[in-house]
């Protein structure tokens, strides 16, 4: 072990491996200080779908990321383009014009050309045929400008990234928290104490890069930022995300930044465990609700399911489900739409009943029997059937004089066997965070950088409020984990100098 490294990285998912990969590159011995043991490793990224959302012209960009494309793949699709200013205006629109510009733009600029380093890095990627395309016609679509992922999904991410640092020689130390940063008399971060198996340690180092994740997996500060009632979700990912950085941070004067009262959530099953399952990873998630209903206990609907791709729902919907009774619900859907329902579906640990009637169904699922069958029965009669149904588009068959109305992809749920499935809200990251500039620097509250510290990940603060678009957490991860990364092993090998 060197008696002091160029750059110390806490945390060890995307953001945090993208980091020390970036610095890696500048500067001299690099460290990577990991909370969990090494059999859970990789944050939440392990956790996650593995796909990634970027900007992209075209089939040659699509292509660069994916290099060996076969020809009959490229045939088969049609990738359309999602080019940057799409990309910002969803930045935008989902947040409600509350992202940060200058955070979203960098996003937006350099999610592509991050996409195409980590590739140069050793990380493959393929398209995301099992839950983001559609057959049309003779092509396959994509839904919401994402249809790239990494190969073997979030756990597939994790373990090429921690190949990639290994090959570069970046030290890796398990079972080790981070505990505070130490300071020189000037203010600036000389360094981490940390509390491994040997106990308490001062590491030294000329910079420190935090991305440690948000405070998901801490239950009190969950209630106290998010409000009553959040302390009982399930956690989709790691238990190790207690906002550990984001303390850190602020122990030493950075700006409390962005929507502290809000986070990602989505539509868990309702007997999943308190935290990831190392196997399941994210396949507890149910995403397909656009094709069917989803009501509560009491036979009611609250959503609109239709709204928009489920990519830019299915955020605030696993949160809305937190509001109703006993906090859990029902997406519902019949035989005509089973073969368009993702891979989650259908593990064996699914919390789901099939029938041959509604009553059934509904007895099956505890919800009230006459409350469902009177509300799939108004919903039938309100869906616009002189609308064409198509599910790789937003195709405007919607309903008519009910509320919520459902706005698109609306059909009669009329063809058994019914399936319902038991969902309720499981929490992903927190949107809370500290202010960084730029360059990826920890700021403070006047806005003047705190020399030697930089933040990535979920623990950035700024860039999403209420909701953001599916696949920008990872791309984020990337794209400021490598700022934060370069900024680090520059200003350390200028101390050198």
């Amino acid at each position: 072990m060197p008696d002091e490294y160029d750059v110390i990285v806490v945390g060890a998912g995307n953001a945090a491996l993208s980091a020390a990969l970036a610095a890696k590159e500048i500067c001299g011995p690099v460290l990577v200080v990991e909370k969990a043991p090494e059999y859970f490793r990789g944050g939440n990224t392990y956790f996650t779908g593995g796909i990634i959302r970027f900007a992209f012209n075209g089939i040659e960009d699509i292509k660069a990321v994916i290099p060996d494309m076969s020809p009959t793949e490229e045939a088969s699709v049609d990738v359309g383009s999602y080019p940057e200013s799409q990309f910002y205006d969803d930045m935008m629109r989902v947040t409600q014009g509350l992202s940060d510009p200058e955070l979203a733009q960098i996003l937006v600029s350099q999610s592509f050309p991050a996409m195409k380093w980590l590739r140069e890095k050793g990380v493959r990627f393929v398209l995301s045929f099992g839950r983001q395309a559609f057959k049309d016609g003779d092509k396959y679509r994509f839904w919401g400008g994402l249809l790239v992922e990494a190969v073997g999904a979030g756990k597939g991410l994790s373990d090429q990234q921690f190949e990639a640092a290994q090959r570069a020689g970046i030290d890796v130390r398990y079972s080790t928290q981070g505990v505070s940063l130490l300071q020189d008399n000037m203010g600036k971060v000389s360094g981490l104490r940390v509390l491994g198996p040997e106990g308490y340690e001062n590491i030294a180092s000329r910079t420190v890069v935090l991305a440690a994740g948000g405070f998901e997996a801490n239950a009190e500060m969950r209630c106290r930022y998010l409000g009553p009632g959040w302390e009982m979700v399930k956690v989709r990912g790691i238990p190790y995300n207690t906002g550990d950085g984001i303390r850190m941070a602020l122990d030493v004067g950075a700006q409390a930044h962005g929507h502290w009262s809000s986070c990602h959530a989505v539509a868990w099953d309702m007997n999943a465990p308190a935290f990831g399952d190392r196997t399941i990873t994210e396949l507890y998630q149910k995403h397909s609700y656009p094709f069917g209903i989803m009501v509560n206990l009491e036979g009611n609907r609250f959503v609109d399911e239709g709204a928009d791709f489920r990519n830019y729902t299915y955020v605030t919907y696993g949160r809305a489900l937190l509001t109703q009774p006993q906090g859990v619900a029902f997406q519902i859907f019949d035989d005509k739409v089973k073969h368009l329902l993702r891979d989650e579906y259908h593990i064996p640990q699914v919390t789901m009943a099939e029938t041959n009637t509604l009553e059934e169904l509904a007895a099956r699922l505890d919800i009230d029997v006459e409350g469902f069958v009177n509300t799939v029965k108004e919903y039938n009669a309100a869906v616009q059937q002189d609308v064409p149904y198509n599910p790789t588009v937003k195709d405007g068959r919607g309903t008519v004089g009910i509320t919520p109305p459902k706005t698109n992809w609306a059909q009669p749920i009329d063809t058994p066997p019914y399936l319902g499935y038991a969902v309720t809200c499981g929490i992903s990251f927190t949107f809370g965070g500290v202010k960084i500039n730029t360059r990826g620097q920890v700021v403070t509250n006047s806005q003047d950088p705190i020399p030697g510290l930089y933040a990535a990940g979920e623990m950035v603060g700024g860039l999403f409020y209420h909701n953001y678009p599916g696949g920008s957490g990872l791309s984020a991860g990337m794209v400021f984990g490598r700022l934060a990364g370069t900024s680090s092993g520059q200003d350390a090998m200028a101390m050198k100098d």
